[in-house]
């Protein structure tokens, strides 16, 4: 977890609404939200503040250990998250009951020293809510009805969240960045989405950046959703590393949920401080690799290319991916190019001053003589065509720095 507040982490089996509740209690719709089962696959975590105090809320993927492979993981996700809660919202769909997941999480709750309020959720108008009392069985005390979709008595849990969860020093003090840094903007912490086609390794790159398996791995392309986020102390000072949904040619997203994760992962690299484009060098520079990098090019944001699963490559290879970055990335420039194996460590630690440096170059302002003694030089190498000159040049902006030139025609 990211900050000293307290933490709720809301939980249950697939599509009973977690999401929605989530996203009702931020007031925007931050997670995917589709009648699917297993959309949310990662922890997610946002910051909510209510009656003036703040907490940090977590939402997570369907708690299914007996299913798949790939629904062990995300089982394993919701218990390293419940490991961290003060309190744990267990959702349940009342329109439907008690179903032996319901049983079997309940179980579990029972025995992990857990501060537990059951959410029954869906319950839309007065008549259903004697649903609620079916969810008694689970031995868990009395549950709270709600209906997340349309926000029916969402406030009265975020009342009893307040009652139960433990007031830390300074959890009425936090300021919250909404509307001058944008959603998921942290003030003065350098922000880092790592993007890239599906399956190319970024969550396995996010992790060992983390230090922990925050994003859930998997060999099927989309196993990322949600665009997550985690603070990172570095010795360079904190720094956010944003993981992202692999992004596919438009025409070949064709599902509701893939969807928005693309949008998602769009939004991410416009909001970056830095974008990594995470590369698959056993299958070389792809046309989507070249779309991506263009994308982030023209977000304004700096980009470091990473050639991922570089140790699987021979000496031919090696050699093939090097030309193949002249000649398919050069619209990138002098865009650092970094070597490494995400899932051995190997090459990693040459990326935090790369990073480090490109985040300063990116923040950089230039003093207005040496922007003009530039202009100057240039001007008296290739003098512009029918007496066309610069008279006066400055940096106008940062992040990425921007320049203003004044000349004597139109």
């Amino acid at each position: 977890m990211t900050t000293s507040l307290a933490t709720v982490v809301i939980i249950g089996r697939p599509n009973v609404g977690k999401s929605t509740l989530f996203n009702r209690f931020m007031g925007s719709q931050v997670a995917i939200v589709q009648d699917t089962p297993g959309v949310t696959r990662d922890r997610f975590e946002r910051q909510v503040e209510w009656q003036g105090r703040h907490f940090n809320v977590v939402d997570t993927g369907g708690w299914m250990p007996g299913g798949t492979e790939l629904d062990g993981k995300v089982s394993r996700q919701v218990e390293s998250a419940v490991k961290e809660a003060d309190l744990v919202l267990f959702v349940v769909d009342s329109t439907v009951g008690v179903l032996d997941d319901d049983q079997a999480i309940a179980k579990w709750l029972r025995t992990s020293g857990k501060e537990v309020l059951v959410v029954s959720n869906k319950v839309d108008t007065d008549k259903r809510e004697f649903d609620k009392w079916e969810f008694l069985s689970l031995g868990l005390g009395d549950p709270f009805p709600v209906s997340a979709l349309h926000g029916r008595k969402a406030g009265d849990v975020l009342d009893e969240i307040l009652i139960r969860v433990p007031r830390r020093e300074g959890d009425d003090e936090v300021e919250i960045e909404v509307e001058r840094q944008g959603p998921n903007r942290t003030p003065g912490i350098p922000r880092v989405s790592i993007v890239g086609r599906p399956n190319v390794g970024k969550s396995t790159l996010f992790n060992r950046l983390v230090g922990q398996d925050r994003a859930v791995v998997h060999d099927m392309p989309g196993t990322t959703r949600d665009s997550i986020d985690t603070v990172v102390e570095t010795p360079d000072g904190p720094m956010m590393f944003v993981d992202t949904a692999g992004m596919r040619r438009r025409s070949r997203v064709d599902e509701s949920t893939e969807y928005y994760s693309f949008v998602r992962a769009l939004r991410a690299v416009d909001e970056s401080d830095i974008a990594l484009l995470v590369i698959d060098a056993t299958e070389g520079i792809t046309s989507q690799d070249q779309r991506l990098a263009e994308r982030i090019d023209a977000s304004g944001s700096p980009v470091v290319v990473v050639l991922n699963k570089w140790e699987m490559l021979n000496a031919d290879q090696r050699l093939e991916i090097d030309i193949e970055i002249g000649r398919k990335l050069f619209f990138v420039g002098d865009a650092p190019v970094l070597k490494m194996s995400a899932l051995t460590g190997k090459g990693v630690q040459k990326l935090r001053p790369v990073l480090q440096d490109s985040i300063e170059q990116y923040h950089r302002r230039v003093p207005t003589r040496d922007v003009n003694r530039v202009i100057a030089r240039a001007q008296q190498q290739q003098p512009a065509p029918s007496g066309g000159r610069v008279l006066y040049a400055l940096q106008g902006a940062s992040d990425p720095p921007t320049f203003t030139l004044f000349v004597n025609k139109e």
